[in-house]
């Protein structure tokens, strides 16, 4: 049985493209169960309750991006989760650094720390957030850099 390299060339891309949407698939899918996690929504309800890191980023609108898969900061596993989310607003845009843990007994994730890094380097504790009136006047103190590989 012969078949010709014009058919072997066209299963060749029919292939090639089937595997890729099924890749670019399954990795929005992923994107989106993170988007929908306990983890995700506590860091993302902490950066909303938090006037200082509002008005910086210049919120309304707030605009949260699909977490990157293969940045180190992202990793995850069954009883801890630290990811770097990405966010912008009408005046800048940065990153909530989050670090959580499982609660064993209840299953529950708790939040460790909740950082928002700006642009230009800003950095916003939202678990203890400044209020807006003194946000100018601590952020000397803030600018430092954040070191994100040691939130176990």
């Amino acid at each position: 049985m012969r078949v010709s390299t014009s058919h072997l060339q066209q299963l060749a891309i029919f292939t090639t493209v089937l595997t890729g949407a099924g890749v670019a698939t399954m990795y929005y899918l992923m994107q989106k169960k993170f988007s929908e996690s306990d983890w995700h929504r506590l860091a993302l309800q902490k950066l909303e309750a938090c006037p200082a890191a509002l008005e910086s980023l210049g919120v309304p609108p707030l605009k949260v991006y699909n977490i990157h898969l293969t940045d180190r900061h992202n990793h995850l596993d069954r009883d801890s989760a630290r990811m770097k989310i990405p966010v912008t607003g009408s005046k800048s845009g940065g990153y909530v650094f989050t670090s959580t843990t499982r609660d064993p007994d209840t299953n529950r994730w708790r939040l460790k720390r909740v950082v928002l890094q700006l642009r230009d380097g800003q950095i916003i504790d939202l678990l203890t957030p400044p209020p807006p009136a003194t946000e100018q006047a601590q952020t000397s103190e803030l600018t430092h850099e954040a070191d994100t590989d040691l939130w176990h």
